[in-house]
């Protein structure tokens, strides 16, 4: 698949969360509209889309829908077609796909609230080769532990004594790719997150690729994160933003 057939991939962007980990800023405005440098964070989200060549963009809304709606309407300014899903209730990050129209037969669905340098074609372009049902996004996350990490035998003794160590772990990015025959696992109207469903593709046997790549990536999920992104935007924004 080359570039310009991503015009033929609908993306869903989940921008209906209320970000309370980042209040008091998220009580009166949606997350994805939060500003890094002269725009929101969702429309850095969609301008890479539209560099990548995709142009199907629906946003999953529910928190302060209409904000949303009023900032971006049908895309037109941004030369992307947008349309909304609204959630009468909370879904989950799965759930509201089950009231997306118009799926693709692979689709691309990602948080709205993510600062990354991810080549989202690529990824797609690996996920269609694969011919699996889901792929992940992921990246290596460090985890330092404050202090001292003891590992404990049966019996109670010490085997091991670790001072302040430092953990590797591979994170979902909130970027995730799908085969349309997912929608046989999510039902409609009922809460579903994507952790849950991707465990419930492995458990009926089917196959969940992760993808990795060399980018940068943040999620801006609590106040020092969004801090980090602004100054990262800020320092590299022709790096976040392509030509």
């Amino acid at each position: 698949m080359t570039l310009i057939e991503m015009k033929d991939i609908r993306v869903v962007v989940l921008a209906g969360g209320k970000g309370t980990r980042l209040k008091p800023y998220t009580k009166v405005f949606p997350k994805p509209l939060m500003p890094i440098g002269d725009m929101s964070i969702l429309e850095v989200v969609l301008r890479q889309l539209k560099s990548f060549g995709f142009n199907k963009i629906t946003l999953s809304v529910n928190h302060l829908a209409d904000l949303i709606r009023a900032f971006f309407g049908d895309g037109s300014q941004l030369g992307v077609d947008i349309t909304y899903c609204m959630e009468d209730k909370p879904l989950g990050t799965a759930g509201s796909l089950s009231l997306v129209e118009n799926l693709t037969d692979s689709f691309l669905v990602m948080n709205g609230d993510l600062l990354t340098t991810i080549d989202y074609a690529a990824m797609v372009r690996r996920h269609i080769e694969s011919g699996m049902i889901a792929t992940i996004g992921v990246f290596p996350r460090e985890v330092q532990i404050d202090f001292g990490v003891l590992e404990i035998g049966a019996e109670r003794e010490l085997l091991d004594y670790r001072e302040k160590p430092t953990f590797e772990y591979m994170v979902s990015m909130g970027v995730n790719v799908f085969d349309k025959s997912v929608l046989e696992f999510i039902p409609s109207g009922k809460y579903l997150d994507i952790p849950t469903l991707m465990m419930s593709l492995k458990k009926a046997g089917k196959t969940v690729l992760t993808y990795s790549s060399d980018c940068e990536w943040l999620d801006i999920g609590r106040v020092e994160d969004y801090e980090t992104a602004i100054k990262a935007f800020e320092q590299s924004r022709d790096k976040y933003l392509r030509a």
